[in-house]
Formats: C-alpha cells, structure tokens, sequence
C-alpha cells in the first residue's frame, strides 16, 4: 500500500475532492481516483472521505491509500475476435452478443478480456484493476457493438479521463442503434433520470430520485416506426450524455418503450408479440437477447491526439429482426 499526501495551497479556492486530486497526481485519472474516493481509500483532514464531489478547502490536508497495482488473474483463450482497429497502444473490438467483457462472478472465463490476452499478450494495460486489464468501457453482454481496449497505461489513463468526461470538452461520441416497443414522444428527445440499483430486485438498475442515485441523460431520436394501424415498434438512435450501468435499457423501460427481446427491462411487454406478423415473432424469438447495437465510437488518440471514427452495421440477428419488422408496415402516424 503506497501513501500519497497533498496540501491544498492555502489561496486556493474550495475545489471538488476527485478534481483537486486529479490536478496533484495527474499519473492517476479522474475516473480512477473517484473509485478509490468511494473504496474509502481518502482522508481529508484526518477524515474518510467517500463522496468525490465533497469540497476540499484551501490548506486541507489530502491523504490517499494506493493498493498495489492487482494481478491479472485470467488466462489467455484464443476466441475469434472481430477487431476493427490496432496500432500499438489500442485495439477496436467490434464485439458480438453474448460475449461478456470481464470475468466475474460464473463467467470466469470465455470472455473478451480472456480474449484480448491471447490476442495482445502481456501488453493489455494493468490499470483497469484485477480481471480486467485494458477495460476501460464496457457493453453488457448481450449488447453487440463497438468497444475501445488499452494495451498500455498512457493509452488507458486518457481514455478514460475521456470517457470520465462522456465528450463534454472532447471528441468522444458514442451512439447506438435500438429497437424498442411502440413510437417514443416526441420522435427526438431527452430521457434524463437518476439511476441506481432496485431496491425490489439488486440485479437491476432503476431510475430512481436524484439525490439517490447517479445523474444520467439518454439523448434520442427515432429513425424508423413500425407497424400499419399503429405504433408496435421503432428504430431509435441513443447518444449517451453520461454513462451508467444499463442506461439505455434503464431509460427506454422508465418511459413506457422497453427494448425489443430484454428480458429484464421489458418483461412485461412479452405479450406484444403477438402483434407481430409471423416473420417478425419467429426474428424476435431468434433474437435470444436485447435489441441494441452499438454503432458508433469516436474519441481521441491518446498518443496522437487524432479523432477516431468508426462505425459498426446492424449484426445479422438484428438485420433480419428490421426486415420483419418492416413486414407490419410503415405506421400511419
């Protein structure tokens, strides 16, 4: 355990904790110090310290408890990988569904990280904490789309201040393609909740008060509705305004317009189905996973300070998924 002191200087002006911090010890990135803030790794003045946004005041004494640098635990697998891009200090994985991103807790391996140590042996970089190293983003599992990795730690350290910053003062943009039941209104527009665990079920997220939870914004607009006498589905495009465990399911299900195929968000719109012609339902059954893509990831080079730009088409399973559902018809709205 390494310990790391500052001082705020005594003319400073009162000054979040994670961006004071961030400022003094530019090496750790602002996404990195917020976790060790929560982990209850700082003191201020003596005290623990667990908020990020907590004001530290000038001449405080600012105390922070480094662990070690962990392991990674899992082992390389040679897993087909559709990569999009590599240079030498990151790789673009355009991932399908069904693959999880990081071990955990009955997927210790047979993921992407057990992957992508195969495919760029030891050089993934180590920063993303123990079983994860290079994640710096991730896509649930049955999200199919694209997705940055580090192989170094300068790489990891400015990706992630970038995707800490969710593009409010860079290039970063993330965008993706769902479809979802019934015609959101309006047809482009904000969902903006708070989002934390359920307290009725802690397997999923829930929008919930905003001093509760994490703020969270969900911009969209839709690009295709479905259906001839009425709304039974649409083609919406998200942008993420901030990034939270779930949020475009979260958001689509807290406005009434659930994903197509998410068992968890949309259960309760299962019997929808039987409004679809029979192409679309036999799609929808095949699908075995929520409609979402992500299609499109740009940020900047951390070395070169290039914008990078790629996108990724609908995978197959959601291809034939739009055509049947282009078999109901334009809606008449």
């Amino acid at each position: 355990m390494a310990i790391r002191k500052y001082i705020l200087e005594l003319d400073a002006a009162p000054e979040r904790l994670d961006r004071a911090l961030a400022a003094a010890w530019p090496d750790l990135s602002r996404s990195r110090l917020q976790a060790l803030i929560r982990q209850g790794q700082v003191r201020l003045d003596g005290d623990l310290v667990s908020d990020p946004s907590h004001k530290a005041t000038a001449g405080a004494e600012i105390v922070l408890d480094e662990p070690p640098p962990a392991p990674a635990a899992p082992a390389a697998e040679t897993i087909p990988l559709q990569i999009a891009y590599e240079d030498d200090d990151l790789v673009v994985v355009d991932k399908p569904a069904g693959l999880v991103v990081h071990p955990g807790a009955g997927n210790e391996n047979g993921t992407l990280v057990n992957a992508l140590l195969a495919h760029c042996g030891a050089s993934l970089s180590g920063i993303g904490g123990v079983m994860r190293p290079g994640i710096v983003h991730r896509l649930d599992k049955d999200t199919s789309g694209l997705l940055v990795v580090a192989k170094n730690d300068l790489a990891h350290r400015a990706l992630a201040e970038q995707f800490a910053d969710h593009g409010r003062t860079g290039p970063l943009e993330r965008a993706y393609l769902a479809f979802c039941w019934g015609l959101p209104e309006p047809r482009r527009g904000t969902i903006e909740g708070a989002i934390a665990r359920s307290n009725a079920n802690r397997e999923k997220m829930a929008v919930v008060a905003e001093g509760r939870g994490r703020h969270a914004v969900t911009h969209y607009a839709v690009e295709e509705v479905f259906g001839a006498a009425e709304p039974v589905a649409s083609r919406i495009r998200c942008q993420l305004e901030t990034g939270r465990t779930h949020q475009i399911r979260v958001h689509l299900a807290f406005v009434k317009h659930p994903l197509l195929g998410d068992d968890v968000y949309g259960a309760a719109f299962k019997t929808k189905a039987a409004r679809l012609p029979d192409e679309a339902k036999q799609a929808l059954a095949a699908l075995r996973r929520q409609a979402l893509h992500a299609t499109l990831l740009q940020f900047e080079h951390p070395r070169t300070g290039t914008t990078m730009r790629f996108e990724s088409d609908l995978p197959p399973e959601l291809q034939r998924l739009q055509h049947a559902l282009a078999m109901c018809g334009p809606a008449q709205r």
